[in-house]
């Protein structure tokens, strides 16, 4: 019967080509799971090396196991945060207290501002707080939601680390030796690679937390530190972080003057310049080997497919792709 298998050729093909449209159905109704996974994944990668180190450390006679070093390092955090509580936050809390009590005056000398202007004079700005409440449910729901989001994340993170190898190891037992084997070394020099693009979001969050706190600080405007701190942390939001604190900045300077929210937007502008064009590319391309194009376009991509959270892991991804890239594309026989 050699026609058997010619006649039984079409239907194994009707059948993959039903069961990858099952699969890329499936996949795009759990895209926002698989998103969520893809994110653990990666951060459990970059953060797996020091629950290795405190795992091989020995602490008066005690190795600890990885659960232990996972929870010695969420207590090393939860003590640094503390020390930063005690030491740097009560002036933060005081600006924030301040700010709190001028807010109905300073709003009140807003709406003065914006009447004097000719364009905005004619602009409803009473009906600004209102408009505000009257959403409020909707930016709880989408608060909620985004906390909701990463506490997902931090204790998939948590479980990735602590299994994540047995997990590795499960999914290579799918492939042939030899492709296991090879796929094991890509996914090892990647894994390399990826972990120093943290160190490199952590000194732009440290450059720019810095410029602001003191460009801020030299320009007067109020609560410069509050601002600072925040534009420093939410600048690992990639797109909306840098928009929130230039909004927070400007509604801050507009109560002192236009000329102060004018510097705010000029500083921004400029930052924003010099930060995609030269400190991101250049501090991305010393920490994970990427040209500066790749990390550009990466970035674009990444914002386009996944908005923020896609931004966000947008260069380790690069990472990855350009390690699964030049191992089977280039030397796909090897």
């Amino acid at each position: 019967m050699p026609s058997a298998p010619g006649r039984s050729s079409p239907v194994r093909l009707i059948f993959l080509a039903f069961a990858l449209a099952i699969a890329v159905a499936l996949a795009y109704y759990l895209r926002h799971a698989l998103l969520l996974i893809y994110v653990s994944s990666v951060f459990a990668v970059v953060l797996q090396p020091a629950v290795e180190r405190v795992h091989r450390l020995s602490i008066f006679g005690w190795t600890p196991s990885r659960g232990a070093a996972l929870l010695l390092l969420i207590l090393a955090v939860l003590v640094a945060l503390g020390l930063f509580a005690t030491f740097a936050l009560p002036p933060l809390v005081s600006d924030i207290r301040d700010f709190a009590k001028d807010l109905p005056s300073r709003i009140e000398q807003l709406r003065s501002k914006l009447k004097s202007v000719p364009l905005l004079g004619r602009l409803d700005t009473g009906a600004l707080p209102s408009g505000v409440f009257s959403a409020s449910p909707q930016i709880a729901i989408g608060i909620g939601s985004a906390v909701m989001n990463v506490l997902t994340v931090l204790l998939l993170i948590a479980y990735f680390i602590l299994d994540g190898s047995r997990l590795m190891g499960a999914l290579l037992s799918m492939f042939p030796q030899p492709a296991r084997d090879r796929l094991d070394r890509v996914l090892t020099r990647a894994g390399k690679r990826m972990r120093g693009w943290l160190a490199g979001q952590m000194m732009l969050m440290l450059i720019l937390g810095v410029a602001s706190g003191v460009t801020f600080g030299l320009m007067g405007l109020p609560y410069f530190l509050v601002l600072g701190v925040f534009a420093g942390i939410a600048n690992i939001i990639p797109l909306l972080g840098p928009i929130v604190t230039v909004i927070l900045a400007a509604i801050a300077a507009a109560t002192e003057s236009g000329w102060k929210v004018l510097g705010v937007l000029i500083f921004y502008l400029v930052y924003q310049q010099v930060e995609n064009a030269f400190l991101t590319p250049k501090i991305m391309k010393s920490q994970v080997q990427l040209s500066s194009a790749v990390v550009v376009i990466a970035l674009l991509i990444g914002s386009e497919l996944a908005g923020i959270a896609g931004a966000l892991v947008a260069v380790p991804s690069a990472v990855l792709v350009v390690e699964l890239a030049s191992e089977y594309l280039t030397q796909p026989e090897v």
